[in-house]
């Protein structure tokens, strides 16, 4: 017996990903829902490779009966729809910043804080990260684990696809205008994509950073440990999928380079492609359409005692969204939802 599963927000980039991500999967659904806005209800998308959906509006949908809601369809949208998806018994895997930070809603990836799920039960809903501090904490579980990570630095080289189908068009509406010397429009980043790098995410707060920053900042300390001290930089580059980050670490217990490479290999969800020649790492090119987290560029830190610096890429679309939010899923299953054959 499968499960009714509804995507919420299925006409956008992460809700195309997630109905894909579902079919690759085999997940175990003997119905899945497409869901978004008036205005796009009626439309159909891709369920898989023989599946078309009729999209169905979210404002009247009844979510009674569903058994569980993956949610992608902005902040303020979940803020209105998940509540009510969760009271009518459906589990909300909510892909937006809404409830990251709720003390009652658990924040999860499932390769570093799988037994925090449990906590759904006070809301019904579970929490899907950020896309850049979904892959920078798969990469510093195993290393948190056996060196117990003090600080961490990192600066994110980020796709535009972060940003939705607005910020991939103006990418390619932009390069195509300077290669035929036509007007440059501006509408959703704050300056010229194209050609170009935004050190700019989201708002700016009082402290000078931006909420993007400071969103790496408190995920991080709410899925992995609370003790770890973050600073990031994050940068928005002329790229349509995969972010890449520059991650330096500070440890309280003596790392070795050679052992940590050794543990990134073994670790879950991680693949690392590490050598010191041409081609010799992975670039967010490469990383579009894949499920892991690829780490390269591992070397000594000697400007601190017990520094590490790694190279950090992955796809954002997928496990920097839709992926984490079905292994929730599946996560979920099997610990929680099983139901009789």
């Amino acid at each position: 017996m499968g499960y009714k599963v509804a995507v919420v927000g299925a006409t956008g980039a992460v809700g195309h990903e997630m109905l894909t991500t579902l079919a690759e999967r085999n997940f175990p659904a003997d119905e899945v829902v497409a869901l978004a806005s008036e205005r796009s209800a009626g439309q159909q998308v891709s369920y898989g490779e023989d599946t078309v959906l009729k999209v169905q509006n979210l404002e009247t949908f009844d979510f009674k009966g569903t058994d569980i809601a993956l949610f992608s369809p902005g902040a303020k949208i979940s803020a209105v729809h998940a509540p009510r998806a969760g009271k009518a018994g459906a589990i909300v895997i909510d892909n937006t910043s809404q409830f990251r930070m709720d003390p009652d809603v658990p924040l999860i990836v499932p390769e570093v804080n799988p037994q925090a799920i449990a906590g759904y039960t006070k809301r019904n809903i579970i929490a899907n990260p950020n896309c850049s501090t979904i892959q920078m904490v798969v990469a510093l579980k195993p290393l948190h684990d056996r060196f117990k990570i003090k600080r961490v630095v990192v600066s994110t080289y980020q796709s535009v696809s972060g940003g939705g189908k607005e910020a991939m068009d103006e990418l390619f509406n932009q390069t195509r205008a300077v290669y035929v010397n036509d007007t440059i429009n501006k509408e959703v980043f704050t300056k010229q994509i194209a050609f170009n790098v935004i050190p700019h995410i989201d708002i700016f707060m009082d402290d000078g950073s931006t909420k993007e920053e400071w969103k790496m900042r408190v995920e991080t300390k709410k899925i992995l440990d609370p003790s770890i001290e973050v600073f990031a930089t994050c940068v928005r580059v002329p790229v349509f999928i995969g972010h890449a980050e520059a991650v330096t670490i500070e440890t309280e217990k003596p790392i070795d380079e050679n052992e940590a490479r050794a543990i990134l290999q073994k670790a879950p969800g991680v693949t690392v492609v590490d050598h010191r020649a041409n081609e010799g790492y992975v670039t967010p090119q490469e990383s579009a359409g894949e499920d892991a987290v690829y780490i390269s560029r591992i070397r000594k830190d000697p400007t601190v005692k017990n520094g590490l610096g790694f190279w950090c890429v992955s796809d954002n679309l997928r496990k920097g969204a839709a992926l984490n939010a079905i292994q929730i899923a599946e996560t979920l299953i099997a610990t929680h939802l099983r139901k009789a054959a």
